[in-house]
């Protein structure tokens, strides 16, 4: 048996971290190692289907990282323990050292060293298959193997594991939490304006993340003011920290204690993100989310707040006949009605700018731009373009951007 028998053989022996054997890159490798004794006709195909699925992941040059990030993104009872926190029993601890050590070991197998295993290495010298580079492993796996252990444990104690340690956004769907596998990436540094009440916002962000009290938030105010796009920049800002956004339709508001039943024991912090949020006065949905807030018996978990946007400050859409119907204690029903707002702990205002205010914006938008020499006109022509448009807005000046930026590249006039 040569080396590359051996190491296949070691691969289906993984225990702990057996799962990555279900991934398609560590997958398709070990299927390749169980190649080099078998016909030619066999052999080519498994070496093809690897450098396929190697490929499509941009990993040609870096095989180390793309097989040593499987396992750390692996979800198995040593990183669920690690995770949360737990002790690790000994023979976990002993079974996750030998397989990382297995796995570091695959991790460093050429395509040199698989070719010269096979009975036709002439023959496959001729065909000029296309090889990898093997690169080097994730950082977590660097250095000796007690440390690799160590420095893998920390790291799904930070980041969790599973999902929520490969992604970083996700949506709920079919009472399911799905991955979004490219989240918007809009960053803080790309926001202007508002940067008191956005202030707000991340200081109640910074001290969920430390574990120290922090509020339910509502982010309210005039259409195209940057509320969405605050949540979504939180998100970028501090997913190194392990924060995670999952975004819940108001329709599904009625699951939300399923979906916190599903992230309650996660050592990452979630923010469960409500988009537009209004409701009609006969839409009892709001009930939901009421209790949701505070008052339920199903406890919002320690690890999870609630980022909502509206623009609404009072969320239920109302008319003067909801106030002069023929209800007896109609007052009951305002006051109802109004008490959802109030259970949102932290309250943030987003009004539409004034003019100095709009071309604040639109100058830092030019300056990030390179476009500071064309300054005079495209405050001029930014100023129409609002008013065109029936209002001005940090989203207004972004899509006036878009349209000046392209057309001056182009050597076109505003």
């Amino acid at each position: 048996m040569n080396a590359i028998e051996t190491a296949a053989m070691q691969l289906a022996s993984l225990s702990v971290y057996r799962g990555i054997l279900r991934r398609t890159v560590p997958g398709a490798f070990y299927r390749l190692l169980r190649a080099v004794s078998a016909p030619l006709e066999a052999f080519l195909p498994a070496w093809g289907e690897f450098i396929a699925v190697l490929a499509e992941r941009g990993q040609s040059e870096n095989f180390a990282a793309c097989l040593t990030e499987s396992a750390l993104y692996d979800e198995n009872a040593f990183s669920r323990a690690a995770a949360a926190g737990c002790r690790i029993p000994e023979a976990a601890m002993d079974a996750a050292k030998r397989d990382l050590e297995i796995i570091l070991r695959a991790a460093r197998i050429t395509p040199g060293e698989v070719a010269a295993a096979t009975p036709y290495a002439a023959e496959l010298e001729a065909l000029r298959l296309p090889r990898w580079e093997t690169g080097a492993p994730v950082e977590p796996l660097r250095g000796g193997l007690k440390s690799c252990l160590e420095q893998m444990a920390a790291y799904y104690r930070g980041h969790s594991c599973g999902i929520y340690a490969r992604y970083r956004a996700f949506i709920w769907r079919g009472g399911r939490i799905h991955p979004v596998a490219y989240p918007d990436r809009t960053r803080l540094a790309d926001l202007r304006g508002y940067e008191v009440p956005r202030g707000a916002v991340v200081e109640n962000t910074r001290a969920f993340l430390q574990g120290l009290p922090a509020n339910n938030c509502l982010l309210y105010g005039d259409r195209g003011t940057g509320k969405s796009s605050t949540v979504k920049a939180l998100l970028n800002e501090f997913a190194p920290q392990g924060l995670r956004v999952i975004e819940m339709p108001k329709e599904n508001l009625m699951d939300f204690p399923a979906l916190v039943d599903q992230i309650a024991g996660e050592p990452a912090r979630f923010l469960v993100f409500i988009d537009d949020l209004s409701f009609s006065s006969q839409d009892d949905t709001y009930a939901a989310l009421k209790a949701v807030l505070e008052g339920g018996l199903a406890a919002r978990p320690e690890n999870t707040l609630i980022y909502a946007t509206s623009n609404r400050r009072h969320l239920v859409r109302e008319s003067f006949s909801d106030r002069d119907g023929d209800e007896v204690h109609r007052g009951d029903t305002i006051q109802e009605s109004l008490s959802l707002a109030d259970r949102f702990g932290l309250a943030v205002p987003f009004t539409l700018p004034g003019k100095q205010q709009y071309l604040e914006i639109v100058r830092g938008l030019a300056a990030e731009r390179g476009l500071e020499d064309r300054l005079p006109e495209l405050e001029a022509a930014a100023e129409r373009w609002a008013l065109e448009r029936g209002g001005r807005s940090p989203r207004c000046a972004r899509q006036f951007l878009d349209a000046a930026e392209g057309r001056l590249r182009r050597g076109l006039p505003l």
